[in-house]
């Protein structure tokens, strides 16, 4: 950033992403060894130091009273500062050379984005152009028109279906979005928003939304009321939360991307999300996940890598996902996994990298998703049968015919005990920890 403020008077197109990476591509591969070696050669010579050393060099060379090998012996105390001041010059030829390619490609780039601008700029027009005059238009790409407002009469294509206003300048989305009923598509990502409107929740018929890369803290509630929205992409903001009753709305969403975000709570409501099939949500503050998370039966993908000191324990309820095939707990605190994780029978991909886990050990969770399966069956097989035996011999000892009975009791205490305290989540022992007074019913502060 320094750097491009440094240049802006000079280049001031040096902040557009394309014109960076031509200039960047430009570069050889080799300069970074160059600046190395011009940093470690330390200050430059004196320009009248090696000017003497020359001097020095040429009248030893001519002495007559000396050897040639004398006069070279003699010279090389004063080679050292020609030969550094001939490197310097070498370098800095180098560097200048670049430089001059440098400001070529951007002169090039430069002339080629102001081009394209003013063609972009005649294509805004012309869709309002089509607006106002009412023509039907179902597709509007206005995405790169360093928009910093979006022009009402947008608004008004009542038919459109598809709006990409992605890579402008916006800061708010207009009440007046919600005029667009037919809407199915909208692209707002990489924009300066800081709120969505509560109005989106009008566009019924949307199916895919892309929020991404804005500087969005929080969703609106009204969220909720998209229920036709299949594909949610949230990624790349400051979000702290989700919406409350978001899974109650959103029972038709297949796709949930939220990673880069600073996420600490699920909402209970996320269980709701019946269709859901892809959930990313790496990289947040995530402590753990809702016991109600079983219920995503269809869920086939999850990501909830990177999390770090955050992400501890994982409820034995991840093992009702039946449809995972891909899950990736990486860059987390777990030491654990649920004794039942062998139940996850379609599982293909398993990455637990960089845990500090004891069950199972690091040897097993790098054989793989059916090492680890295999791994805890047999542990599962080895719990089932010392508590068979344990109960068998307390019935022995009592002498009566309540063995079995006593058993199956003792048996689902102890392993709903044992498991939650081993890989249950939250704070305190148990189902996730004690909630304290007055916490939302629909969070689970993990």
């Amino acid at each position: 950033m320094a750097v491009q403020q440094t240049l802006a008077p000079s280049f001031p197109l040096l902040s557009d992403p394309q014109i960076m990476y031509s200039l960047t591509q430009s570069i050889p591969t080799t300069i970074t060894q160059t600046l190395t070696v011009l940093a470690s050669l330390g200050p430059r010579p004196d320009p009248s130091a090696v000017s003497s050393a020359r001097s020095m060099i040429a009248e030893i060379l001519q002495m007559d009273s000396l050897s040639p090998e004398e006069a070279a012996k003699e010279a090389e105390i004063y080679a050292g500062a020609v030969r550094l001041e001939e490197v310097y010059d070498s370098y800095e030829k180098e560097l200048s050379d670049l430089e001059e390619k440098l400001s070529r490609v951007y002169a090039t780039e430069a002339e080629s984005l102001l081009r394209s601008r003013e063609e972009m700029n005649e294509e805004v027009v012309k869709v309002l152009k089509a607006a106002e005059s009412g023509k039907v238009l179902e597709r509007v790409d206005l995405s790169g028109q360093e928009l910093k407002l979006l022009p009402e009469a947008i608004c008004k294509i009542v038919g459109l279906v598809s709006l990409n206003i992605s890579g402008n300048n916006l800061t708010f989305i207009p009440d007046a979005i919600s005029k667009l009923k037919k809407l199915q598509e909208l692209d707002v990502s990489s924009n300066s928003l800081e709120s969505l409107p509560d109005s989106i929740g009008m566009l019924l018929n949307l199916r895919i939304l892309n929020v991404s890369a804005n500087n969005l803290t929080s969703l609106p509630e009204s969220i909720a009321h998209c229920r036709s929205l299949v594909e949610l992409d949230a990624s790349y903001n400051n979000l702290t939360s989700l919406p409350t009753n978001i899974g109650y709305g959103l029972q038709n969403l297949e796709r949930l991307l939220i990673h880069l975000n600073k996420l600490r709570y699920f909402p209970g409501s996320i269980s709701e999300m019946i269709s859901l099939k892809y959930l990313d949500a790496h990289m947040n503050e995530i402590h753990g996940l809702p016991s109600s998370m079983g219920r995503l039966k269809k869920l086939e993908v999850l990501n909830l890598s990177s999390n770090f000191n955050n992400l501890m324990r994982v409820p034995d309820a991840i093992t009702d996902l039946i449809n995972l095939r891909e899950l990736d707990l990486s860059n987390n605190q777990i030491q654990a996994i649920p004794d039942s994780f062998y139940m996850l029978k379609k599982l293909e991909k398993l990455n637990l990298d960089h845990n500090p886990l004891e069950i199972p050990s690091q040897e097993v969770a790098k054989q793989g998703a059916e090492a680890v399966r295999e791994f805890m069956r047999k542990r599962w097989d080895m719990i089932m049968g010392e508590e068979q035996q344990r109960i068998g011999v307390e019935a022995e000892r009592h002498g009566d015919g309540t063995g079995w009975v006593s058993w199956g009791t003792s048996m689902v205490t102890n392993l709903v005990s044992g498991v939650s305290q081993t890989v249950g989540f939250g704070g305190g022992p148990g189902d996730g920890g004690d909630k304290k007074p007055g916490e939302s019913h629909f969070y689970y502060q993990i």
